[in-house]
């Protein structure tokens, strides 16, 4: 089906003129002309088009969606103070007609939130894809001169009106809202159950109940994320075949076909999050050609949001006959019942197995598109409340037989044999590489297991959810996901998560932390309220006391039970560092005395002013450190800028002058030093006699040299690190070390030698050393 026919199909009647206009679009594009019918393409018609999509259609489609958004936010609101107006339940007091009524009355107010704010998502979904589709049609026809689709996606993702967490903050308050009013309404979960997290999607595996959040991860933080897991969980080791394929050494290599039919029904269902939407998959570890087991799977969401997973082990050879419907997995039953096992398991397998087959023939399903990754486990052994998993090198290819011509698969065959048969493996060079899409990041996975109806969450796990190393996907799917990137021109609907692809998924690590530290306050706020409504406590949030909540009123009330406790009581002065050393005195006493003001006083005059390599500041610290060869954490690099140094040079004129004026004081000393030397040489040559007085005046032109090119050189060496915004220390103590050692030296020799003259009653050098001596008496003192 086209797009156009598409989005006329899918319009939501009240905002009919709010949706891109695809069709005066493809009439500025001349797409319904053929090509050599076609006029010249000018460049006044590219800036028509362009203005079209850009000034006019996208920043249409982004308004209404923020205008939307934000009155969708305000009737939530509205919805929530009504709620807290209502009367806090009463422990075996039933409700009245009268309040049962108003709960009814705000339940139908919810669902008409919660149904345009479906609308709102398929209008983004909707838009996003046509302003996709129509670039890509403008770039085939005139992409000789002219390509729009990066600026179209650079463009698309600035503005969130396809993103999950525009929607996430709405359909949390509105899931408390629903929790809070189905335990007055009806018989529901204990009332101190949570509710459902939208950003977590629920699933069964064996009879037991997790939930799932996903997460992308960019390699730059890979390592870091591998090492804080497995301080705290194992790695894990699949199976007896995958630990003896890897040989104990690497991480299995997982490769899952999924099947779809030629009309793309399941990816539709699945992208529009339609009830009952299912997805089929074989999977198996390793390469085909060591004979792994091979897992048939089936995963089906239902409508409550929760997912179930169908699967049954088949052998290679049985798969085409059991995809044809030829094999009714006969001999695996009758394996099952010589084996002894209940007629119960074995009736389960053999229903399991009819259903996925009949789903198979009904749907006309046959395998689309391939996904090959290496998979990183992380679990306790014995222990599986909490599941994490890593997925890296992560491609997928085609393995469809939608061109009878050229088809990427045999349709005799039910995989890819130039693939399996050859072993190919991680990045797949050696097949067409337009039928290969590559993963930019690693996909993070965690499930935890819930309990009595509550998903638990360590610490160190609510720690690594909100860090900066990772990227919320809260609904990725690699099927998905492989078919909208393999197969854009036949299907109408993009997930969401394709905008996130053309940004930085790396943040920075205080901006994190101060965004999750003010969501979770958010979230504690609300669910407090629910609480007192229902007479419970839903929330045990405690904010940290560096966050940008701590001031808050709900943060203060909330960290007043922590500090109640003299014991959690620390004054500043004797707050302790990470590693157990008290940190308050030692380190003043240490930076000198403090004046009233607590602003630490500069010691000057001490040794480490006078000698850098006993310098107690950051900057020599770590200088030294680095210097002694410490070795950073696992994972962490040494940054190649500070962040202090990533703005606008700006530097005051007095840094300049400072840098001069000490220059031009050098610049004074050579001038006297030399004046003075060309005085005691030019009277020593006039003489004929004096040989003191040249040779001190040769000394003195050698000091006044060195002094002039010391100066000239401290000068470019303090203007390199001004211009740098080097924190190093800018005091340079070894040409006044030098100018005053060697005066010293002179003046010391020139006054022996003339006290030995006069006593012996010398005079071949008379006079020579007292003008020496008076000469370098007015030398001022060095800087």
């Amino acid at each position: 089906m086209r797009f156009g026919k598409t989005l006329r199909q899918s319009v939501y009647p009240p905002w009919k003129d709010k949706y891109i206009d695809y069709g005066k679009l493809k009439s500025i594009l001349r797409e319904d002309k053929p090509e050599d019918e076609d006029e010249p393409w000018t460049e006044d018609d590219e800036n028509r088009f362009c203005d079209e999509i850009f000034n006019t259609q996208l920043e249409k489609v982004a308004q209404f969606q923020a205008e939307k958004v934000e009155q969708l936010r305000q009737r939530v609101d509205t919805a929530f103070d009504r709620l807290k107006e209502l009367p806090p339940v009463e422990e075996g007091k039933q409700k009245t007609d009268e309040e049962k009524q108003k709960l009814k009355d705000m339940e139908g107010e919810l669902d008409t939130i919660t149904n345009e704010v479906k609308e709102l998502q398929k209008y983004s979904n909707l838009n996003y894809t046509g302003f996709l589709k129509i670039v890509k049609k403008h770039d085939r026809k005139r992409g000789d001169r002219y390509k729009i689709r990066p600026i179209m996606q650079v463009s698309l993702s600035k503005r969130p009106f396809n993103s999950e967490q525009a929607y996430s903050p709405l359909l949390n308050k509105l899931s408390l809202m629903y929790f809070a009013i189905c335990q007055q309404l009806e018989d529901a979960p204990a009332a101190d159950s949570f509710p459902i997290d939208p950003d977590s999607q629920p699933e069964t595996h064996n009879g037991e109940k997790y939930t799932a959040h996903k997460f992308w991860v960019h390699p730059e933080n890979l390592l870091e994320v591998k090492t804080f897991i497995l301080r705290r969980l194992p790695a894990l080791v699949y199976s007896e075949q995958s630990a003896k394929e890897v040989d104990g050494q690497h991480d299995p290599t997982i490769t899952s076909v999924y099947f779809d039919n030629r009309k793309f029904e399941l990816y539709s269902k699945k992208v529009e999050r339609e009830a009952e939407a299912s997805s089929l998959r074989l999977r198996w570890y390793g390469q085909l050609n060591t004979r792994p087991d091979i897992f048939l799977e089936q995963k089906i969401l239902h409508d409550n949001g929760s997912s179930e997973e169908r699967k049954f082990v088949i052998k290679e050879k049985y798969v085409k006959p059991f995809l044809d419907g030829e094999y009714k997995m006969e001999k695996s039953v009758q394996k099952m019942e010589r084996k002894g096992q209940s007629a119960e398991d074995v009736e389960e397998f053999r229903s399991t197995a009819d259903t996925i087959q009949d789903f198979i023939r009904d749907s006309k399903l046959e395998p689309v598109v391939r996904a090959n990754y290496v998979r990183t486990a992380f679990q306790n052994p014995g222990d599986d409340r909490v599941r994490i998993s890593i997925d890296t090198d992560i491609a997928f290819i085609r393995e469809d037989t939608l061109d009878r011509d050229r088809p990427c698969r045999d349709p005799k065959e039910w995989h890819r044999a130039d693939i399996d048969n050859s072993s190919m493996t991680y990045p797949f060079k050696n097949i067409n590489q337009s039928e290969v899409s590559r993963f930019p990041y690693a996909v993070l996975e965690i499930k935890l297991r819930e309990s009595n109806g509550k998903g638990k969450r360590a610490a160190w796990i609510q720690d690594l959810m909100g860090s900066h190393l990772v990227h919320p996907c809260p609904r990725f799917s690699k099927f998905v996901h492989g078919v909208a990137s393999l197969f854009e021109d036949y299907v109408n609907r993009l997930p969401f998560w394709l905008s996130d692809l053309d940004t930085d998924i790396r943040k920075d690590p205080q901006v994190a932390f101060e965004e999750e530290e003010s969501r979770r306050a958010q979230r504690a706020e609300n669910e407090q309220v629910v609480g007192s409504f229902l007479g419970t406590k839903l929330s045990s949030y405690k904010p940290s006391r560096s966050s940008p909540v701590a001031k808050s009123y709900l943060a203060e009330r909330l960290a007043a039970d922590t500090s109640a406790s003299p014991a959690s009581r620390v004054t500043p002065q004797h707050q302790q560092s990470s590693n157990g050393e008290e940190v308050g005195e030692s380190s003043n006493a240490a930076a000198g005395p403090q004046s009233p003001g607590g602003e630490r006083q500069i010691n000057y005059g001490t040794l480490s002013s006078v000698f850098p390599g006993f310098s107690l500041s950051k900057y020599s610290k770590a200088k030294r450190a680095r210097e002694a060869g410490l070795a950073l954490p696992p994972g962490v690099v040494e940054p190649t800028e500070w962040i202090k140094n990533s703005g606008p040079l700006q530097i005051e004129p007095k840094v300049w002058l400072a840098n001069e004026r000490t220059f031009l004081k050098w610049q004074h000393i050579c001038v006297l030093l030399g004046g003075l030397a060309i005085s005691l040489y030019t009277a020593g040559g006039a003489t004929g006699h004096n040989t003191l007085a040249e040779v001190m005046g040769i000394v003195f032109i050698g000091i006044a040299i060195f002094s002039g090119a010391w100066s000239y050189w401290v000068l470019r060496k303090r203007r390199e690190m001004i211009v740098a915004r080097s924190g190093k220390d800018f005091d340079f103590v070894v040409g006044p070390l030098v100018v005053s050692v060697a005066l010293m030296v002179a003046l010391i020799v020139n006054f022996v030698i003339a006290y030995e003259q006069a006593f012996s009653g010398g005079k071949k050098h008379g006079g020579g050393g007292e003008g020496i001596v008076n000469g370098t008496a007015e030398m001022v003192d060095l800087r």
